[in-house]
């Protein structure tokens, strides 16, 4: 399989270790982005971006990037806490009535924005629900009862996560967070990404498929995933009604060119990130909100407003491969997509070529 792109000088093991996993087979179809003060040093696509083999990965390919979803999904709802109709701390139940119930009263935007909200996993009421069915799926959340009292424990919200962020912008903004990502966020940090792919880019979307048949069921947190059934069969997520839909946790499609060059600023005080949120919302978003004992990783993590992160580096990853991290300690940004659906080894083998650790990074790991 081919290999296409650049790597400047200093960053020759990188290109190595890229090309090395499309030679092996350990990747079949990925982009690569690292950014260093405002200049793309590496960009590199290999392997094709169809199931079919005939479509090369190109600079421009989009592809869903799974829980990197997550900090960009938060982005919605502090881009509405600017203009003053959300805060963080106020209890959603405020503005979402039918929320409030059973324990959920005193659940906050910022507990839901730190996986503390106390839903994790959709609730087995909405095991036979459509994925694309945004009213039951909300419904659904609205009538559960939570598994911990929200705030007293924490557990990545692994599909959950948008439709929480979404049925609060919805009821305290009469709006959407694919609505808010496309009409305010996109363009303010001149994104390419989409929740909601437009019908003039889904040709560049690239499919997903499976390392190996049984890599959904060998999951360790399926059970997290498992309601409702199709966020991770290729059959939905290949479709264009898949593709055009916001399914906020996971449903991000983005190039890495574009996530790793929107890294790359993500700390700058005069940068865009921080005229579309402002001073306090922007600190907000990269600060360390929440350190504990996460159920689904099942291992201690710190938690930003939709990032993880350490002494080292903001990052965040999805489940299948793809993951993006700044790095504070060298200064670059990267990101690593892919639309073959496996583990963790490939980026991080190009996160050792930069001298990165993701083990800030971890996906999934608990048990089920």
């Amino acid at each position: 399989m081919r290999v296409d792109g650049y790597a400047e000088d200093g960053y020759e093991r990188v290109r190595e270790v890229f090309q090395g996993l499309v030679d092996d087979g350990r990747e079949t179809g990925a982009g690569l982005s690292v950014w260093r003060e405002g200049r793309e040093v590496v960009r590199l696509n290999g392997g094709w971006a169809d199931t079919a083999r005939g479509r090369p990965w190109s600079d421009d390919t989009l592809v869903q990037t799974y829980s990197v979803s997550k900090p960009f999904a938060a982005l919605a709802a502090l881009a509405a806490t600017g203009g003053g109709v959300l805060d963080l701390d106020t209890p959603v139940a405020r503005h979402w009535k039918g929320y409030g119930v059973r324990g959920k009263e005193r659940t906050t935007l910022r507990h839901v924005l730190t996986h503390r909200a106390g839903p994790p996993r959709f609730p087995r009421a909405a095991e036979a629900l459509d994925p694309l069915d945004d009213a039951g799926l909300l419904d659904s959340l609205a009538n559960a009862e939570p598994e911990y009292a929200p705030g007293a424990g924490m557990g990545e919200h692994a599909l959950t996560y948008g439709h929480l962020i979404d049925g609060v912008l919805r009821a305290a903004a009469g709006t959407t967070l694919g609505a808010v990502f496309r009409e305010v966020v996109g363009p303010a940090l001149g994104l390419d990404a989409w929740f909601g792919v437009p019908e003039h880019a889904l040709a560049r979307v690239a499919d997903v498929e499976y390392a190996r048949p049984d890599w959904p069921r060998a999951q360790p947190a399926a059970d997290w995933l498992a309601v409702p059934d199709g966020p991770l069969d290729p059959a939905l997520v290949n479709s264009e009604a898949w593709r055009g839909s916001v399914f906020g946790a996971v449903s991000l499609h983005a190039s890495a060119t574009g996530l790793a060059g929107f890294l790359d600023g993500i700390t700058d005080e005069d940068g865009p990130l921080r005229a579309l949120l402002g001073r306090e919302a922007h600190e907000e978003y990269l600060a360390p909100q929440a350190t504990g004992y996460d159920e689904v990783f099942g291992t201690e993590l710190t938690w930003t407003l939709g990032f993880l992160r350490d002494d080292a580096k903001i990052a965040k990853g999805g489940i299948g491969g793809s993951a993006v991290w700044r790095s504070l300690r060298h200064g670059h940004s990267c990101a690593y997509l892919t639309r073959r659906l496996d583990d963790h080894s490939r980026a991080a083998a190009i996160a050792a070529a930069l001298g990165d650790d993701l083990s800030v990074v971890p996906v999934h790991s608990a048990r089920a």
